[in-house]
């Protein structure tokens, strides 16, 4: 039997600068500081002995209840002992800011309120008594430097812990239990009877709360934060509600406040396949994700959001400096670092034995095609409404840079969206959005006035199109996964998705339809054939659960309303506990795989639902409007 908790069951709790994944035992096995792409201080999620942080009852592992305060990043786990029953509310908080005060790193306007930089965790006995104990053993630098503590005052209330060569960061740990020392173990014990309760709180930049009442007031204070915040969005009144809140409330949890960015997911390295090497850092920005993140924001209404992560993407692309030429590639970091550069931490096991662990991602130099089209639907997407005319003269000029790279490198082969490491293809999806950036661009020079580039690119777009229809569709009348093959590949829902043909074209139902049935194991889409695809590495994976929310909504759009339903009951039976996504979803147990929380699957869903709900009430949910066009015509 494994010693990891299933992935799927990790609480994910956030303060949109800092997060970290808490097991069901009550134990938090992922924390990265001082930014969440840092080396872990806690990261035994990767390997047992590499740090934790257990608040919790004595003698009891196994969880009654676990879930999220409504509404909020909180989380509440009740436990049932042989004396008594303890509650305890696990959160990163959040604190209203008074001072104007300009904070190191920080690209984006003051919030009214910001991440306290204290993870606080307070119980209360409700019943009967238990026998509480809080064990803190930091291990920083991805478990290399595990550091001693020591008291800074005369009295036993709180712990410092730094790392070996004493730089940053430094850990205090404060509570309202007496704290021992043990080498490199923090921990203290205390017995609640029903109606008291105790709190322990590790600081690495704040203040901690100095006494049970403060605490109380920074539970209730963050609670009211994220309540208040996800009041701000629009959400259906429909029974799948609250997973498209959890799901804005995961996407708002990854992002990051100093810059605005967005990641991938919290974590690195665990696995797409169990005991494999498909192991990957995802604590980036994809500019893949740009669109689909915009979308999905300005759908749930959460506009300050989406500006200030097309902030963040316009910065990265241009290094700051709006003057320069635009220069892309497929990722950043959050803070809009360039080189991402991978490397192996061979001493840990990695998640129940899967390695290599890897930090930094080598696709960051990858050549793929589809960068283009996505950062020009996200451009679309957010042109507001003065349209592209409100554009600066010099980020027009870059968006018409990216347009012009899109046509000249639309023939050549890539790496394809799924960053395959095999020998380039001609990838479809790729000339796909080769294409939408093409048609992207049309629309935006027409809305500026642009005469010339308009008609130039969408004749460009008309004959580029003319070509991925040539060589795109096999004889059985499908859409092929590259030019040089006749397989599947889940991209291709991107075709009806992004407005390349229209949903009731014969060739769109029909890859549709092949991949549901072809490209399926009990319903759930893999990218694509595993055995057959030159990926450059060994094994299996599971299914991506962002591709058979691609097909719920592709479904949809072609009027296969009964199976989108199905399936969509289906993936949301598959989230965790929490209503989390992973990045794959093992078929025949269920069980997630990769890396956790995944945004690009969370957006899947909102788009998903959403469209569906819309389908079944006659709602529009087709993004872009097609319209069967000549040349030098525009799509609209």
């Amino acid at each position: 039997m494994s010693s990891f908790p299933p992935i799927a069951d990790y609480a994910f709790l956030a303060d949109c600068e800092n997060n970290c994944l808490v097991a069901p035992d009550g134990s938090v096995e992922w924390l990265c500081l001082p930014r969440p792409d840092s080396p872990s201080v806690f990261g035994s999620v990767l390997d047992r002995s590499a740090g934790s942080f257990r608040f919790g009852p004595a003698n009891t592992r196994v969880p009654h209840q676990r879930r999220y305060v409504p509404g909020t990043m909180v989380m509440e786990t009740t436990w049932h002992t042989s004396t008594g029953w303890l509650v305890v509310y696990d959160l990163m908080v959040i604190r209203g800011v008074e001072s104007g005060d300009h904070r190191p790193g920080f690209r984006r306007a003051p919030p009214d309120a910001a991440a306290a930089g204290v993870l606080l965790r307070v119980a209360t006995c409700i019943s009967g008594k238990v026998d509480l104990v809080a064990e803190c053993v930091p291990a920083f630098d991805y478990g290399l430097d595990v550091p001693i503590w020591s008291y800074p005052e005369e009295d036993c209330w709180t712990a410092v812990s730094r790392p070996t060569d004493g730089g940053d960061p430094v850990l205090s740990l404060h509570g309202s239990l007496r704290l021992g020392i043990a080498t490199v173990r923090c921990y203290g014990r205390t017995t609640l009877s029903e109606g008291q309760s105790s709190f322990v709180a590790l600081s690495w930049r704040g203040q901690a709360p100095a006494d049970l009442e403060q605490a109380q007031s920074d539970l209730a204070f963050t609670v009211s934060y994220w309540r208040d915040w996800l009041a701000t969005g629009t959400f259906p009144d429909h029974p799948w509600r609250e997973y498209i809140e959890r799901s804005a409330l995961t996407l708002k949890g990854l992002s990051y406040a100093p810059t605005g960015a967005i990641m991938a997911a919290a974590t690195t390295s665990l696995p797409e396949t169990r005991g494999g090497a498909r192991n990957w850092d995802y604590r980036y920005t994809w500019i893949r994700d740009t669109a689909f993140t915009l979308r999905a924001l300005y759908r749930l209404g959460f506009d300050w959001e989406a500006l200030e992560y097309y902030a963040f993407v316009l910065e990265a692309v241009t290094e700051g400096r709006p003057d320069r030429p635009f220069d892309l590639q497929i990722m950043y970091g959050i803070g809009g670092e360039r080189e991402l550069t991978e490397r192996t931490l061979d001493h840990l096991s990695g998640y129940d034995g899967a390695r290599p662990v890897r930090v930094g991602n080598g696709a960051w130099d990858q050549h793929q095609n589809d960068v283009w089209g996505m950062l020009l639907d996200a451009l679309y997407a957010n042109r507001g409404h003065g349209g592209a005319a409100q554009f600066a003269r010099s980020v027009w000029e870059g968006v018409a840079q990216l347009v012009e790279t899109a046509l000249q490198r639309s023939g050549e082969p890539d790496h394809g969206i799924w960053e395959m490491r095999g020998a380039p293809l001609h990838f479809t999806a790729s000339a796909v959005l080769c294409w939408v950036a093409a048609d992207r661009g049309a629309r935006l020079a027409r809305e500026r006035g642009d005469t010339e580039r308009a008609v130039r690119w969408q004749e460009s777009a008309d004959e580029l199109k003319e070509e991925i229809l040539a060589k795109g569709v096999d004889e059985r009348g499908r859409f092929r996964q590259a030019y040089e093959n006749d397989e599947l590949d889940a991209s291709l829902l991107l075709i009806p998705l992004l407005g390349f043909l229209p949903e009731h074209d014969v060739r769109v139902k029909t890859t549709v339809l092949a991949i549901a049935d072809e490209l399926t194991e009990d319903g759930l889409v893999f990218r694509y054939e595993v055995e057959t695809a030159d990926t450059g590495l060994e094994g299996s994976e599971g299914t991506f659960t962002i591709c058979s929310w691609w097909l719920v909504s592709a479904l949809a759009l072609i009027g296969e309303l009964e199976r989108s339903r199905a399936l969509c009951k289906k993936l949301l039976s598959f989230a965790g506990p929490l209503h989390l996504y992973a990045e794959e979803i093992e078929p025949s147990t269920g069980d997630h795989l990769g890396n956790f929380p995944q945004a690009f699957t969370h957006l899947a869903l909102i788009d998903a639902v959403s469209h569906l709900i819309e389908a079944e009430t006659g709602a529009s949910s087709t993004p872009i409007e097609v319209q069967e066009a000549g040349p030098g015509e525009a799509y609209r």
